[in-house]
């Protein structure tokens, strides 16, 4: 499909050489960049590519065109393969390239709660707002930590999902409540994100009453997590819960399988990823439990027709922060078109300002932020991995079946 949007890729040498997606200029007096910055190398590049396509797909429906202003798209890689996934390094190499460039008025990104923490200082200080689709790490955009992440004071960090002070807890509940899981092991991947929410997973599971029987760091790097699993297999847990991303969660599906096969297993939105279907997959996944930062939205009949054209589009079905990336940029859109309206000009200042402000009907229903950035609806979707051999083993939307909302916390 040929759209009047301008793509501006910026990918390390290797994935440029090989990257189908091309660059076309187009004459227009008024233009503005949208950056987006997903890890498109190493061990997430798959999940990073739905988000990526999820944010594009409201792009080509406006045909790159928004109240008279020409949309150009700004594709940046926060994966290494130095990382083998994202590296918060080059997150912060991005950061900078967007902040420098005068045509960039907002940004959806980054995926990854570590890349979100070492990007938010340098947007704060370029006055520049991004909306993360998936990024749940609550410390971005927690006003204790403002110094530190917003140093300009505004809030510039926006999410389209909640944040895994109610993604961690939640899903205690959901332990506690409805699996009845008394004893339980936690691990995580030593990341931003999986570390974050393993901790507020873990204090939640202890005020349910849970006994914690133990919590340890996986390094994603190594290859063999045995001794570790062997140790928890002797505590005799009914239950295990990991919060990390892929790199690591591939090699603890498939090993825990063999050494603990008979135990409740569950984890965050890194066990919800087409990576992890496609790297561990049937039988070693069966019964995973997953949770999403947003509501279930694939089994809204209203979205249908949004899932089959981005089937027909990318030759994949959408994941959960597919729909919540294409959020995000609807979000911008309507910050641009408000802006017109008021005959104020397109820019990061006015844009962040209305993207604050900003009451939008979206796929998950209206999106709107708090003081913040924090969007204000709290839903955290639980899923559990059946497998189903009628579709593509990475098939997100048809692997894992939808559960129910997680029990808030009182």
């Amino acid at each position: 499909m040929t759209t009047r949007r301008a793509l501006i890729v910026h990918l390390p040498a290797a994935a440029l050489a090989g990257s189908v997606l091309s660059r076309m200029t187009f004459a227009a007096d008024k233009s503005v960049t949208i950056g987006i910055n997903v890890p498109l190398t190493g061990s997430d590049a798959e999940a990073a590519t739905q988000i990526k396509d999820g944010a594009m797909m409201a792009v080509d429906e406006v045909n790159g065109m928004v109240a008279g202003y020409k949309i150009n798209i700004m594709v940046l890689d926060d994966g290494t393969t130095t990382a083998g996934q994202y590296d918060p390094a080059q997150a912060a190499t991005n950061a900078r390239k967007m902040v420098a460039d005068p045509s960039v008025v907002a940004a959806i990104g980054p995926e990854m709660s570590g890349s979100g923490k070492a990007m938010a200082p340098i947007l704060s200080q370029g006055n520049l707002a991004t909306i993360t689709p998936s990024s749940t790490n609550p410390d971005i955009t927690d006003p204790k930590f403002a110094a530190q992440f917003r140093p300009m004071g505004k809030a510039i960090y926006f999410r389209t999902v909640t944040t895994d002070a109610y993604q961690g807890p939640n899903m205690a509940n959901y332990f506690a409540q409805t699996l009845k899981v008394k004893k339980v092991y936690i691990l995580d991947d030593g990341g931003a994100y999986g570390v974050g929410m393993a901790d507020a997973f873990e204090a939640q599971a202890k005020k349910n009453g849970i006994e914690v029987l133990g919590h340890d760091q996986l390094d994603p790097r190594e290859a063999n997590y045995t001794t570790i699993l062997t140790k928890i297999k002797g505590l005799g847990p009914d239950g295990l819960y990991y919060g990390g991303t892929s790199l690591a969660g591939i090699k603890l599906v498939k090993q825990s399988y063999d050494i603990l096969p008979n135990i409740i297993k569950a984890g965050g939105d890194g066990v919800y990823s087409a990576p992890l279907l496609k790297g561990a997959g049937h039988p070693a996944m069966d019964g995973w439990y997953a949770t999403i930062a947003a509501p279930y939205i694939a089994g809204n009949p209203e979205v249908a027709p949004w899932i089959k054209t981005f089937n027909e589009k990318y030759g994949i079905g959408p994941s959960g922060y597919s729909f919540t990336a294409y959020d995000g940029m609807l979000v911008i859109f309507d910050s641009i078109k408000r802006l017109v309206t008021e005959g104020k000009p397109v820019n990061r200042d006015n844009m962040r300002d209305a993207i604050h402000s900003g009451s939008v009907k979206t796929l998950q229903g209206t999106v709107s932020f708090d003081e913040n950035g924090d969007i204000k609806d709290r839903t955290v979707s639980v899923f559990r991995y059946e497998y189903n051999g009628k579709y593509p083993v990475d098939d997100v939307i048809h692997q894992y079946k939808y559960l129910g909302v997680a029990p808030e916390t009182a």
